[in-house]
């Protein structure tokens, strides 16, 4: 195992040197986000191991343990598996070993997921009425020709946040139908930024060309800020999921409904309406740029339990 010259703690007494070792080792490799939720996650574990005496880098197999057993106590499932993930990052990144991976870690999430379980909380699916009904706020503000085109383009992209307010004018191509590609220049299954062209229906160009023509918006980032009318140059991924929960809202919807909107929705939702539509597998994949189909049958696990051998068989069966 290495050696280390920091004391007690190299996250702890010495956590700036390690935060810059792993960032420049991270550097080039993940995404801003991947290395803001890595930060996050460091700092939480770290601030663990300080106020319990434990050395956090390298870390003991029982130390990575206990820290998983605290924290399934008040945290998702989910989160402390991420919480993991970013512990074992920070290891590889200095050589640190493997303790993320050992038995007693791996008995740990045992327990929890005992426990507590695997499955994930779903956002809400956007889905085509729901869309339909958000669209239908009136609203005559500068602000809301902008979000009525964000919520279309998010809906027929099935874009991620981060990837829907990086969008380029430059990269609208409208066909002489009215409907229109846009590239998605990078995004998080193409850290490398290959890039791919993705679906506009003639509806939501119009409504993008709307808000362009308002905003006076010709270059740059497809979505901006505003804050009092003022434009800024571009829209944090952090205002996405408001965004929806304010147009949902000011449609008059449950509180229910626009608690379950996220970022996530509009890939969700439209996954749910192609299934509902018998669209065919391969082309829902290619839609949300899925590589496998574990997201796509979760979103749309209920209704797919519709089509199943036992919903087949019950309506031969006529009940």
């Amino acid at each position: 195992m290495l050696k280390y010259s920091a004391p007690r703690s190299l996250f702890g007494a010495a956590h700036k040197t390690a935060s810059e070792e792993l960032a420049g080792a991270a550097q080039g490799g993940l995404s801003e986000n991947t290395q803001r939720a890595l930060k996050s996650d460091l700092a939480i574990y770290t601030a663990w191991c300080d106020a319990r005496g434990r050395i956090a880098l390298p870390a003991s197999p029982e130390t990575i343990a206990a820290f998983v057993d605290d924290m399934a106590a008040s945290r998702a499932a989910a989160t402390v598996r991420r919480y993991v993930a970013s512990v074992a990052a920070a290891h590889r990144s200095v050589g640190g070993g493997k303790p993320a991976g050992s038995e007693a870690v791996k008995r740990a999430l045992r327990r929890m997921h005992r426990r507590k379980g695997r499955r994930q909380r779903q956002a809400g699916g956007l889905t085509w009425p729901l869309r339909e009904r958000l669209l239908e706020v009136p609203g005559d503000r500068l602000i809301d020709a902008r979000n009525r085109a964000l919520l279309a383009v998010g809906y027929d992209t099935m874009l991620r946040r981060s990837e829907l307010v990086e969008l380029q004018v430059a990269d609208l191509v409208v066909e002489v139908d009215g409907a229109a590609t846009v590239l998605v220049r990078r995004g998080k299954a193409d850290p490398e930024g290959r890039g791919a062209a993705v679906y506009l229906a003639a509806d939501s160009v119009a409504l993008v060309r709307e808000w362009l023509c308002r905003a006076g918006v010709d270059d740059g980032r497809l979505f901006r800020s505003l804050c009092r009318g003022a434009l800024g140059e571009r829209l944090d991924a952090s205002q996405v999921p408001r965004i929806y929960k304010g147009m949902a809202r000011r449609a008059g919807l449950s509180p229910e409904v626009v608690d379950g909107l996220s970022g996530h929705s509009t890939r969700v939702g439209p996954a749910q309406d192609m299934i509902a539509s018998g669209i065919g597998l391969p082309a829902i994949l290619h839609a949300g740029r899925w590589k496998t189909t574990t997201m796509v049958n979760r979103y749309g696990e209920r209704l797919l339990a519709r089509r199943s051998g036992a919903a087949l068989l019950a309506r031969v069966q006529r009940r």
